[in-house]
């Protein structure tokens, strides 16, 4: 088994950049138990990862 030391390659890797919009926070989850489910009580905040993109 080969022994890896990763510090050496991360100087072949660029800096990541994000892209991140700014929120409009303007509803709410009326039901509190779907809130809880999804895991925010805000709907725009509600975007399940479907494998690939998170689509709503």
């Amino acid at each position: 088994m080969q022994d890896y030391n990763f510090n050496e390659y991360f100087d072949h890797f660029p800096i990541a950049m994000a892209y991140v919009p700014w929120q409009q926070l303007t509803k709410i989850f009326d039901d509190l138990d779907a809130a809880y489910k999804t895991g925010t009580i805000f709907p725009e905040l509600e975007k399940p990862f479907t494998g690939r993109r998170c689509t709503k």
